[in-house]
């Protein structure tokens, strides 16, 4: 993709601190990180998000992630490390290219997770129904 910003990264068009790279993947530092360790990790193949990644590529990001997330782990210093992907703009997605963010965490460190909902009588039923019936594999 000829305007995509991490496609630039892992052509080395736009400078980014790598901390690990293999024939399918790159993970670096965020820009605007969290905490201080907070990484990205991405496909080398081209992808909007979750939600069109091939299943091969997908499972290229998720090794890499458990990879690499002890050694963020250690080198920070954190208690524990969120990993998390954001899918299209209205979930908080910025940059079009598939990415996983490690998110080093540490005690009292002030980010606060988000809030749960109860369902309505059924609903919770219902939404189950209509997400078995959408499957489509």
């Amino acid at each position: 993709m000829n305007d995509c910003l991490f496609c630039k990264i892992i052509t080395d068009e736009i400078p980014a601190e790598k901390i690990y790279e293999d024939e399918n993947t790159l993970a670096f530092l965020d820009i605007n990180p969290i905490n201080p360790g907070h990484a990205l990790v991405i496909p080398k193949e081209h992808s909007r998000n979750i939600l069109d990644i091939t299943s091969k590529s997908f499972s290229h990001v998720a090794e890499t992630i458990r990879k690499i997330s002890p050694a963020i782990k250690d080198a920070v210093g954190a208690d524990g490390v969120n990993i998390h992907i954001n899918n299209e703009p209205e979930a908080g997605q910025v940059v079009f290219h598939m990415h996983a963010h490690i998110i080093p965490r540490f005690s009292n460190d002030g980010i606060k997770m988000w809030q749960g909902k109860e369902y309505d009588e059924n609903e919770a039923k219902n939404i189950a129904e209509g997400i078995k019936n959408s499957l489509d594999f």
